[in-house]
């Protein structure tokens, strides 16, 4: 006997209910019928996965080992089979990664306006999502690349830029005496403690470079994004952030003297067909979110010039 998704199935469905009856009639099956099914299940992992008794059944250990294995399957194919559906009916919708950025928000808004209902797939790493591109897993991806840390861009993905340089900025606690500053020389944050996420390709080798390069050598926490927020937020770190990010009561955003780290921002698809069908989306989107940051935006107009951002209002 082979072990089919709806043997996991009928499984799940025992140790959510507790019972062979009320999992039987939520199959949809005779009780007999689940309890044979169950019984060659059984035999052909080698022990039992549940305990009957007049209470119910409750999993044996093998029984939770399975259940671990087989609940992430069953949603997995659900999600297949809804995704598939909902193709059948409207066709084949956009399958997106990308690392975190606020032009997000906007850019699904914009794809959904066009009759899109794009899926999501979050990833600290970039060098993961363009793997998932190359593989199929996703149909597009939208990544950034730490200045001196290149990204391994497999060879059958077509990519556009969307900046080839943006500044990082560096988010402090809104009472730092830096704050007042527009803006903040690394020197200013000597004796600060910084957080960075080593789980993000370069992010770690872009901000000790940088740090090195300005004669410093401060000590340096690792976290997640929520994590050094957090942190920030209370006043025990500062951090690189994305200049799109915006100040809090409780944090400030400054640009950094002479924008010492910069990433540059790719998507990147296996064909221009398909960079066609999002990349306008998020070109309006990203500009909507630049003009939201008071600080980049006067850094866009400095740099890029007053008629580089016309297209973007």
């Amino acid at each position: 006997m082979e072990i089919e998704v709806r043997h996991l199935r009928a499984l799940c469905a025992i140790a959510d209910t507790g019972s062979l009856h009320r999992a039987a009639r939520q199959l949809g099956l005779a009780q007999p019928s689940l309890s044979t099914q169950l019984r060659r299940i059984e035999e052909e992992v080698g022990g039992a996965l549940f305990l009957r008794a007049r209470t119910g059944c409750r999993p044996t250990p093998l029984g939770r080992l399975v259940l671990s294995r087989a609940r992430p399957l069953v949603a997995d194919m659900s999600a297949l089979v809804a995704e598939a559906r909902a193709a059948a009916v409207a066709g084949p919708q956009p399958r997106i990664g990308s690392t975190a950025s606020r032009a997000l928000a906007g850019w699904l808004r914009r794809l959904r306006h066009a009759q899109h209902e794009p899926s999501l797939h979050m990833d600290v790493s970039p060098n993961a999502l363009l793997r998932m591109v190359a593989h199929g897993h996703l149909d597009v991806a939208f990544v950034h690349e730490v200045e001196g840390h290149p990204l391994r861009i497999p060879e059958v993905l077509r990519v556009r830029v969307l900046m080839h340089r943006e500044p990082q900025f560096v988010s402090l606690p809104a009472d730092h005496p830096a704050a007042g500053k527009t803006v903040v020389d690394l020197n200013d944050l000597a004796d600060d403690r910084w957080m960075v996420d080593p789980a993000v390709d370069g992010e770690w080798d872009g901000v000790h470079r940088m740090l090195r390069a300005a004669g410093l050598n401060p000590p340096v926490l690792h976290g997640d994004y929520h994590t050094a927020a957090s942190l920030v937020a209370t006043g025990q770190v500062v951090t690189v952030c994305q200049p799109t990010s915006l100040s809090r009561p409780e944090t400030a955003v400054r640009r950094l003297h002479g924008d010492p780290l910069g990433v540059r921002l790719l998507v990147a698809a296996r064909s221009d067909t398909d960079l066609d069908d999002v990349y306008p989306a998020l070109e309006d989107a990203y500009w909507e979110t630049a003009r939201e940051s008071v600080v980049y935006h006067q850094w866009l107009q400095q740099h890029l010039g007053r008629g580089s951002l016309t297209r973007a209002g």
